[in-house]
C-alpha cells in the first residue's frame, strides 16, 4: 500500500464514474433506421402478437382509418399514425394482445383528376379514355401511394399488421363493401329520390355534407318585385343571393307569423344625388316584412313612402318577373306557407325554386305539388339546359379553362334580364359562408338530380339505432358525443350515389316499370363473385346475363352504373378487416382520427354498422385536433410554414416528432415549428440525460447481489421509491385513457426536478466515492436500477426507438418481450417520507438560495467550502432531519441543523421565515479524491490527503485490482 505523504496522487482512476455506450448525442436518425431493421427481421408486430397469445391475452383491437393513397404522408398524418402507434404499444406494454391492420382509402376524385390530367397530357380526353383503362390507370396510381406511404408511415416507427393491410380497392374489399350494399338493398332502406342535393359542376358528381366545407364568399344580392295578379301595379318582394336560381322559381314562401304590410312609393332618390337612375318608381306599391321595411327602403334608393294596410299573403298568386319577356315563365307563383321562413334578413319572403334549395323543395311537396313539377334548369357541368327560355347554355359555374370553380355569365344575364323587365328593385354584394367541395375548393350549388339514399327515418328507424349507439360508445375527449349526437339528429338521408368512374358500383338492377331494385339473393351472389374474381369492373365490362341469370330478361331491367360514396366504402372497413360475427360487435375497441371525422368516417361507420348490425362498429372513439403553424395558422406551402414528418425523421430524429405529439394536447388544435422542435429537442435531452446517468450509474450492477429490503431503505431511496410507486399508477391510468399528455409531461418533470436535480445531485458523491459494497450505495443502485426499468417502460411506447436503445445497454436480451407495465408492489408506497422530504426540500431551497448569495459576492466557488448552519424554528422541520446526513443534503462538507429561531445575521427568505440560514467556512483540509474540506482529512496514516470515508474505498479498489491482477 502507497504511503502519500511523500508525493501527491492522482485519484481519478479510483473514483466509480458512471460508465455507458449510451451515448450523450442521440444519432437518431442513424439509430432509427438500423432498429426498424432490427425489428422488421424479426417481424416484430407478429411475434409480440405470438407471445401475447401464448400468455391468454385479452385481445385489443385498434381499427385504422384509411387515409388516403394520393401524396406524401404530412404532419396530420404523422400525428395521427404516431397517436395510434402509441396507443398499440400502450396495449401490448400493459398486457393486450393488439389487432392493428393499417388501411388506406383509394377510390375518390382526387385520384380521378390526377388520372384526367395525366391523360390530358397525352392528348387524351376523359371521354376518349375508356373506363376501364381509366379505372386500371387510377387503380396503378393508389397502388403506388400504397407502397410510399407504407415505407414513411414505417419510418415513424409504426407497429402493425403491414403485411396483411387492407386497401378499399381490393377486389375481395370491392366485393365485401357491395356486400353491406345489397344488405341495405334487402332491408329497404335503400330508395332512388329526386330531390336537391350539393352537386359540384366542376367534379360532376352530387356530395355528402361529409365532403363540404364553407368558406367566405362574396355573392350579389337581388331584391326583386313579382307582379300580384289582378292588382295593378302591386308586388310582392323578395331578395336573394342567389339570382340564377330565378328561372328556376315557382312559388313564393311566407310565414303566417310574420307582419306583413302594404307600402307605396311617394318619393326616391333623384339621379343627381346617387349618379345612376334608381328602379323603384313613385306610385308603385310592394308586400313586404315591416320588421325589413326599413333596410328595403334604404337598399333601393327610396326617399319617403307610404303603409298603406296590413296583408295576408295566403292565396295570392304572382306573376313571374320574367313573364312579360318570354312566355316560357307565363305560369302562376302561388304563395305557399313555410316554418322557414324569417324576417331578421331579406324581405320575409323566400323566393322558391324547388329544383335548388331542401327547404323550397321541402314546402313545395309538402303543399302538395307532384315530384315531376319541379323543373331541371341546369345540367351536370352547371350551365342551363337548351330549354331554359332566355338563359340557355350559360354557364352558373364555370368547370373548364383558367376561371375553373368560379361563377359564370348566368347571375349577371338573370339581373339584366330583370332589369329589362321592370322588376328588380335593388341590388348589392353580400360576404358569407358558402359551400364548397372540400377536394376541388370550389364552390358548389344545390340541384335536384335522381340520386340514391339510406333512409334515416321511417319505420324502425336508422336514426334512432345510430343514436342509441352513440350513447353507449365512449367518446374521448367526452364533448365529441355531443358533436357527434348533433350531427346525426339533424341530418338529412344519406346520399350514397355519385356519378364517376372510379369506386365501387352500386351493384343492383332497377324494374323498369315498377323502379324498384332487385331482390334476389342469387343474382347478389353471383354479382358478388364476379366482383371477387375480376374486382368492380367486372360490374361494368361483362353482360347483364351473366348476372341476371336465365330467370329474368335484361330489357326489363336498368343497370345501375353510378358508384358508391367514397364514405360509404370507408364505413364498410369494420365489416372486412375485422371480420366478426354481428353477433360480437361491437369489435373494435378504439377508432382514432381528426375531430372531423365526427361527420366524415366516424358517422359513416356507424351508420353503416347500425344499418346492417344494429350497433356501432366501435366502444370507444378519440378524436384529435389539426396541426397548424407556431403562429396558429393553417399550413400551406405558398406561406413556406410546412413542417414535413419526413424532414423532422431525417434532421432531428422521430422520436423527437412523437415526444412533441405526447407532450402536446392532442384533443386541441396543435402547433409546430422550428422552435416548438427546439424545446422539444431539449425536454428530450433532458429525458435522455436522464437516462444515461442511470445507465452509467448502474455499470455492472448485479441485482442478484445489489439488494436491500424496502423497509431498511435509507429515507432517500424509500422518497424515490415511493414516488415512483405513485407516478406508475398515474402513467398506467394515463395510458388506460389514452391521456399520454399527462403520462409524458409528469415523467419528464420527474426526471428533470427530482431525479436529475435533486437525487442524483444528492446521491453522487455516494455513488462515486464510496466503496462499492456500502450499504447507502447498494441501496441507491438497486433503487436507480427500479427506476430505470419503470422509466424505459413507462417511455417505450412514446420514445420506442430511444428506449429500445437503452435496454440493448442494460444487456437485457429482449425488450419488448419483457415489457409489461405490471403494478408495483404496495409496499414501495411511503407517504410519510414523502411528507418528511417536502421539508427538507423546503429547507434546501432556502440553504441553495443562502449559498448562491455568497457565490455571488465572491465568498466562495463552490458549495463545499460551505459549513451553513441551518436554524429550525419548526420542530416539524427539525424532525424531518432525524437520521439525514445534512451535508451530503446541502451538497456541503459540513452543516449543522440547529433548532430555534435565527439570529438576526441570518439569511430568511420572505416566504420561508421559520428557516435561517448562518454561513460558515467549512473547517479541515481537502480531500484530494471527494473534495470535501472536512477535519479528518489527514488522519488516515496511509492516506493523509483523502477523508477516512475515501481512505477506506481506495483500500478497497487497490485490494480488488490486486485480486484482478
Amino acid at each position: 500500500m502507497t504511503n502519500q505523504n511523500s508525493e501527491a496522487r492522482d485519484y481519478r482512476e479510483t473514483v466509480f464514474l458512471p460508465q455507458t455506450e449510451f451515448s450523450m448525442r442521440a444519432g437518431l436518425p442513424q439509430l432509427e433506421p438500423r432498429l426498424l431493421n432490427e425489428w422488421a427481421e424479426v417481424d416484430l408486430y407478429q411475434r409480440l402478437r405470438r407471445l401475447r397469445q401464448s400468455q391468454n391475452a385479452p385481445l385489443y383491437v385498434l381499427h385504422d382509418g384509411p387515409p388516403y393513397a394520393n401524396g406524401d404522408i404530412h404532419i396530420g398524418h404523422a400525428l395521427n399514425k404516431i397517436l395510434k402507434d402509441m396507443v398499440v404499444r400502450s396495449r401490448f406494454l400493459m398486457g393486450y394482445d393488439v389487432d392493428f391492420i393499417p388501411g388506406w382509402d383509394c377510390h375518390g376524385l382526387p385520384i380521378e383528376w390526377k388520372i384526367e390530367e395525366k391523360f390530358n397530357k397525352e392528348g387524351k380526353k376523359k371521354g376518349e379514355v375508356p373506363p376501364s383503362e381509366f379505372r386500371r390507370a387510377c387503380r396503378d396510381y393508389a397502388a403506388g401511394w400504397i407502397d410510399i406511404q407504407k415505407d414513411q408511415f414505417k419510418r415513424l416507427g409504426v407497429l402493425g399488421d403491414w403485411q396483411g393491410c387492407y386497401a378499399t380497392m381490393d377486389f375481395s374489399t370491392e366485393a365485401s363493401v357491395t356486400k353491406e350494399f345489397h344488405r341495405f338493398m334487402m332491408s329497404g332502406l335503400l330508395y332512388r329520390g329526386s330531390k336537391p342535393v350539393m352537386w359540384s359542376p366542376v367534379e360532376r358528381t352530387a356530395l355528402a355534407d361529409a365532403e363540404i366545407e364553407y368558406q367566405s364568399h362574396i355573392s350579389p344580392t337581388i331584391w326583386v318585385k313579382f307582379p300580384v295578379q289582378n292588382k295593378s301595379d302591386i308586388s310582392l318582394l323578395i331578395w336573394t343571393t342567389t339570382p340564377w336560381t330565378i328561372p328556376a322559381n315557382r312559388a313564393i314562401s311566407y310565414n303566417p307569423v310574420i307582419s306583413y304590410g302594404l307600402y307605396q312609393v311617394t318619393e326616391i332618390k333623384s339621379e343627381d344625388e346617387l349618379g345612376f337612375a334608381p328602379w323603384a318608381r313613385v306610385g308603385e306599391s310592394m308586400i313586404m316584412a315591416d320588421k325589413m321595411a326599413s333596410s328595403i327602403k334604404e337598399a333601393a334608393n327610396i326617399k319617403s313612402w307610404e303603409r298603406l294596410s296590413d296583408q295576408d299573403p295566403k292565396g295570392l298568386i304572382c306573376h313571374h318577373p320574367l313573364f312579360k319577356l318570354d312566355n316560357g315563365y307565363g305560369f302562376d307563383v302561388p304563395l305557399l306557407a313555410g316554418d322557414h321562413v324569417t324576417d331578421d334578413a331579406g324581405t320575409g319572403f323566400v323566393h322558391t325554386a324547388p329544383g335548388h334549395g331542401l327547404d323550397d323543395y321541402n314546402v313545395w311537396l309538402k303543399s302538395g305539388y307532384s315530384l315531376d313539377t319541379i323543373p331541371e334548369t341546369v345540367d351536370p357541368e352547371g350551365a342551363y339546359y337548351p330549354n331554359v327560355p332566355l338563359f340557355a347554355g350559360l354557364k352558373i359555374l364555370e368547370t373548364e379553362g383558367k376561371k375553373v370553380g368560379r361563377f359564370g355569365d348566368a347571375n349577371k344575364a338573370v339581373m339584366d334580364r330583370l332589369i329589362e323587365s321592370g322588376n328588380l328593385l335593388a341590388r348589392g354584394r353580400l360576404e358569407h359562408s358558402y359551400p364548397h367541395s372540400w377536394r376541388s375548393k370550389a364552390p358548389v350549388i344545390f340541384r335536384n338530380t335522381a340520386q340514391w339514399f339510406i333512409r334515416m327515418d321511417g319505420t324502425d328507424p336508422l336514426r334512432d339505432k345510430a343514436l342509441k349507439a352513440i350513447d353507449e360508445t365512449e367518446f374521448f375527449p367526452k364533448g365529441g358525443k355531443n358533436r357527434i349526437r348533433s350531427m346525426v339528429e339533424s341530418r338529412p338521408d344519406w346520399l350514397i350515389s355519385r356519378q364517376r368512374n372510379w369506386g365501387t358500383p352500386l351493384a343492383m338492377f332497377v324494374n323498369i316499370d315498377t323502379g324498384e331494385p332487385l331482390k334476389d339473393p342469387e343474382v347478389n351472389e353471383r354479382i358478388l363473385r364476379a366482383i371477387e374474381e375480376g374486382g368492380a369492373d367486372s360490374w361494368f365490362t361483362q353482360p347483364d346475363e351473366v348476372f341476371l341469370g336465365d330467370g329474368y330478361n335484361p330489357d326489363d331491367f336498368e343497370k345501375i352504373t353510378d358508384i358508391l360514396d367514397v364514405w360509404f366504402d370507408s364505413g364498410c372497413t369494420h365489416a372486412f378487416t375485422l371480420k366478426q360475427p354481428d353477433s360480437a360487435y361491437p369489435v373494435a375497441d378504439l377508432y382514432l382520427e381528426g375531430s372531423d371525422q365526427h361527420r366524415g368516417w366516424f358517422q359513416s361507420s356507424l351508420l353503416q354498422s347500425t344499418g346492417t348490425r344494429g350497433k356501432a362498429p366501435y366502444k370507444a372513439v378519440l378524436t384529435h385536433g389539426f396541426v397548424l403553424d407556431e403562429q396558429g395558422e393553417k399550413m400551406s406551402k405558398s406561406k413556406g410554414n410546412v413542417t414535413s414528418p419526413l424532414d423532422v425523421a431525417k434532421d432531428q430524429g422521430v422520436d423527437i416528432l412523437r415526444l412533441w405529439v405526447a407532450l402536446s394536447d392532442t384533443a386541441e388544435d396543435l402547433r409546430i415549428g422550428k422552435q416548438i422542435l427546439q424545446t422539444t429537442v431539449d425536454t428530450y435531452r433532458k429525458l435522455r440525460n436522464t437516462i444515461r446517468y442511470l445507465l452509467g450509474a448502474l455499470a455492472g450492477f448485479n441485482p442478484k447481489i445489489e439488494t436491500v429490503a424496502i423497509k431498511d431503505l435509507p429515507p432517500l431511496e424509500a422518497m424515490i421509491l415511493s414516488q415512483t410507486y405513485r407516478l406508475d399508477q398515474l402513467v398506467r391510468d394515463s395510458y388506460e385513457k389514452y391521456d399520454f399528455s399527462n403520462a409524458i409531461r409528469p415523467i419528464c418533470e420527474w426526471s428533470s426536478l427530482t431525479l436529475s436535480a435533486l437525487y442524483f445531485d444528492i446521491r453522487k458523491d455516494c455513488l462515486y466515492c464510496d466503496r462499492p459494497d456500502s450499504p447507502k450505495r447498494v441501496a441507491a443502485r438497486m433503487v436507480m436500477h427500479h427506476v430505470l426499468e419503470r422509466l424505459l417502460l413507462w417511455l417505450g411506447p412514446v420514445l420506442c426507438f430511444t428506449t429500445e436503445d437503452a435496454y440493448q445497454q442494460t444487456g437485457a436480451k429482449d425488450y419488448h418481450a419483457e415489457a409489461i407495465l405490471s403494478p408495483l408492489p404496495d409496499e414501495w408506497l411511503n407517504l410519510k417520507e414523502e411528507e418528511r422530504w417536502q421539508r427538507i426540500i423546503n429547507v434546501i431551497s432556502v440553504v441553495t438560495a443562502a449559498l448562491e448569495e455568497k457565490r455571488r459576492d465572491k465568498t466562495i466557488g463552490s458549495a463545499l467550502e460551505a459549513a451553513p448552519k441551518i436554524y429550525l424554528s419548526d420542530l416539524e422541520d427539525l424532525k424531518a432531519f432525524d437520521g439525514i446526513d445534512a451535508a451530503e443534503v446541502f451538497r456541503t462538507s459540513q452543516a449543522e441543523i440547529i433548532n430555534g429561531q435565527p439570529p438576526e445575521t441570518a439569511f430568511i427568505d420572505p416566504q420561508n421565515p421559520q428557516i435561517g440560514i448562518v454561513f460558515a467556512m467549512a473547517q479541515g483540509n481537502k480531500c484530494a479524491r471527494s473534495w470535501r474540506i472536512l477535519p479528518e482529512v489527514g488522519t488516515d496514516k496511509d492516506f493523509n490527503d483523502l477523508s477516512l470515508r475515501d481512505a477506506d474505498a481506495v483500500r478497497y479498489w487497490e485490494s480488488r485490482n490486486a485480486k484482478m491482477a
